[in-house]
């Protein structure tokens, strides 16, 4: 098990691909901020930063490490607790494969989006290669899939686009690194 304040898996990967894609000067909401590491890295390069997050432990730990970045309680399901169209970038750091409703969760993003406002997200990649070698092995199929895991979502790219376009955003470019699909799109104009 990782420890508390362990910096992310593949920071400096993800880190890289969120700041290539984010346009200069925007107001930026971290989803799933978790311990602050992405807003910390935001707030550095200069970025308006809020973070947002239903895990008020993982908040606690952000805000005795980061100054200068709003911190917000959230509650899975419920809205998220801004104006709309208050943020021009919105990034989703490994969070839509733990969320249950992705759905209601990015519909809520493009409504606080600004029209034409940039939404960057990384998620772990399930390409064809791997879902072949997993439906060969029951052994590795139950170990990769195991209930208790904190993964209730599963994306290729297609399904990615197929998820992101159901809920309005335009333009989207996904691309495949490590084993991790980055997906840029725009909130509907």
């Amino acid at each position: 098990m990782q420890a508390p304040d362990a910096r992310p898996e593949r920071f400096e990967l993800r880190r890289d691909h969120l700041m290539r894609r984010l346009p200069a000067g925007v107001r930026v909401l971290d989803v799933g901020c978790g311990n602050g590491w992405f807003s910390a890295a935001l707030n550095e390069a200069g970025f308006s930063v809020t973070g947002v997050d239903v895990a008020a432990e993982a908040l606690r730990r952000a805000r005795l490490r980061v100054s200068g970045v709003e911190f917000v309680l959230t509650r899975e399901g419920e809205g998220l607790p801004f104006e709309a169209a208050s943020f021009g970038a919105a990034w989703l750091g490994e969070v839509l494969e733990h969320v249950q409703d992705g759905i209601a969760l990015l519909e809520e993003v493009a409504r606080v989006l600004e029209p034409g406002g940039a939404l960057i997200a990384s998620t772990p990649d399930h390409p064809f290669a791997l879902r072949a070698r997993l439906a060969l092995s029951r052994v590795a199929f139950e170990r990769h899939f195991d209930p208790r895991s904190d993964h209730v979502r599963f994306f290729t790219a297609a399904s990615l686009r197929a998820l992101l376009e159901v809920c309005g955003f335009e333009d989207v470019a996904i691309v495949r690194d490590s084993a991790m699909l980055v997906a840029s799109c725009a909130a509907a104009r």
